[in-house]
């Protein structure tokens, strides 16, 4: 059975931020104890290869644009990689990165690297094309990938490969009411809103330290993790001040930016935060999160921020917004104008996409052990290239421990400014999680120390 077909519109947008941007690619990596076996890994890669067809699929270009094609596929590509420390699993991270997925011949590639200085160390990192995956996938992926592993360690009979039917474009999947005619009139209406919202709010940004063409922008990537301990804490106050751990994110990096830009006696700031969220949950069946597709949609939000805006009121506004765009259909409707705004990003590559970026998976919902293996961490960024400007963080909770990846685009932000940027809101997210009286932007001073792990 052929599962060959064209791209879809979203599916085509992240082929072009691919091609000319090498943005939005999703990489993924677990921190692995226990000694984990190549030639092992290459027989997973091949079983999951099996198992899910768009993995063994390529983008080629036809008369009617790109489509997906299962002949002529190269096997996934595993790189080998051995490195002296376990920090330096980022050194492969930044690599991957930066570079494009060659979706002419696969859309997924492996890396293993073995750490010299603990042998029983390494570090498992995927890298996948956003036109077939997204985070929740890509962890999903993770855990297929060692389960094959342990399986095959042990010598028991692999069972019967159930192959998913991979699924149409994203567009298709959406409410009925939310295509067609109509759907394309709403989203129309939509964008000019949005546009609308641009232009009244005109929301402040980092801005380019400095501007250089899209080609030769890259992204880089700062690693911070929050214990579990502090994790709880966080949880807990986000519930007694009845809000979301996400709309907290979203508003300690408002803040961190709100921070920077508040000078010289200015009183307010108008800011954007662009959330990114799970689409899988509100179509009608719920879709697993086995199945690899880009189910993932975002919420953009405009915020006016005062000295004395309160912390918590913050977050619980950044909720509120989010929970009436759901119920207006608003995450359907970026989904089909999604290529739009990228396109403008590229007309138009001065200008910066939003203020702040928020990608949170949450509780990562996958066994931590696979035979002699244990998987420790397990995290992910979308590569950011294209977004100069920018400040975005990807977060994802495994064992009780949120890790944090702040990816963003060079040379628009200096590593010395994301550096300071990332510590800024470290100090936001201890003080509101371990003290219990409210905070106001200035309210909360720098500290010299950052007891988090980097």
């Amino acid at each position: 059975m052929s599962f060959d077909r064209n791209l879809g519109r979203l599916e085509q947008a992240m082929e072009i931020l691919n091609t000319r941007a090498t943005t939005w690619n999703v990489v993924t990596i677990s921190r692995i104890n226990g000694s984990v076996n190549e030639d092992v890994i290459r027989q997973s890669l091949d079983l999951i290869q099996c198992r899910h067809p768009r993995l063994n699929s390529h983008i080629v270009s036809s008369r009617n644009g790109w489509k997906f094609q299962t002949e002529g596929t190269d096997k996934i590509p595993l790189r080998v990689v051995k490195k002296l420390d376990s920090k330096q699993w980022l050194e492969v991270f930044y690599e991957e990165m930066n570079n494009k997925i060659d979706s002419n011949k696969y859309l997924l590639r492996v890396v293993l690297v073995h750490i010299l200085s603990d042998r029983h160390v390494s570090f498992l990192i995927t890298t996948a094309h956003h036109a077939i995956a997204d985070a929740l996938s890509c962890i999903r992926l993770h855990s297929e990938i060692l389960t094959y592993y342990q399986e095959i360690s042990v010598g028991e009979a692999i069972k019967p490969l159930i192959n998913l039917t991979p699924l149409p474009p994203t567009e298709e999947l959406i409410p009925q009411d939310k295509k067609g005619l109509k759907g394309k009139i709403n989203s129309l209406f939509f964008l000019l809103h949005l546009a609308w919202q641009k232009l009244w709010y005109r929301p402040e940004t980092l801005g380019f330290e400095k501007y250089l063409p899209i080609a030769q922008r890259y992204s880089d990537v700062i690693h911070r993790q929050l214990e579990p301990e502090l994790t709880q804490q966080l949880v807990n106050r986000c519930r007694q001040e009845n809000t979301t751990v996400n709309s907290a994110l979203c508003a300690a990096m408002m803040f961190t930016v709100a921070q920077k830009l508040l000078k010289n006696n200015k009183k307010f700031v108008r800011l954007s935060c662009l959330s990114y969220l799970d689409v899988r949950r509100h179509i009608n069946p719920a879709i697993s999160d086995e199945n690899m597709a880009v189910l993932a949609t975002s919420n953009m939000g405009f915020h006016a921020i005062h000295t004395n805006t309160n912390f918590w009121q913050l977050a619980r506004e950044v909720k509120q917004k989010l929970e009436a765009s759901l119920k207006q259909g608003n995450i359907f409707k970026m989904i089909l104008i999604a290529k739009y705004l990228i396109d403008f990003c590229f007309i138009y590559p001065k200008q910066v996409a939003a203020t702040v970026s928020v990608s949170n998976v949450g509780k990562v919902n996958i066994p931590k052990v696979y035979g002699e293996l244990e998987v420790e961490e397990i995290s992910f960024a979308g590569t950011h290239a294209l977004y100069g400007g920018l400040f975005t963080i990807h977060a994802s909770t495994f064992q009780g421990k949120m890790l944090l990846n702040f990816v963003f685009s060079r040379p628009s932000i200096s590593p010395e400014t994301m550096e300071a940027l990332v510590n800024t809101f470290i100090t936001y997210i201890l003080n509101i999680s371990q003290c219990q009286h409210d905070f106001c932007l200035h309210d909360i001073p720098q500290r010299d120390y950052y007891p988090v792990k980097q």
